[in-house]
């Protein structure tokens, strides 16, 4: 005899998986990691303080 199969689930199972396959997808496109955030706020941050450092005072 065969397995009963719920359609609704495997429904549900196939949404879930074209769903994450379109997450990674976006993720290799457009992603960056924490480190490469935070290095690149690093570095914004310490160029607006080297820009403040050469302002002059009048």
């Amino acid at each position: 005899m065969a397995e009963i199969v719920n359609l609704r689930a495997k429904r549900k199972e196939a949404a879930r998986k074209a769903a994450r396959a379109k997450g990674d997808e976006n993720a290799a496109k457009f992603g960056r990691s924490k480190a490469e955030r935070e290095l690149e706020q690093a570095r914004a941050e310490k160029a607006a303080r080297d820009l403040d450092a050469h302002r002059r005072d009048e």
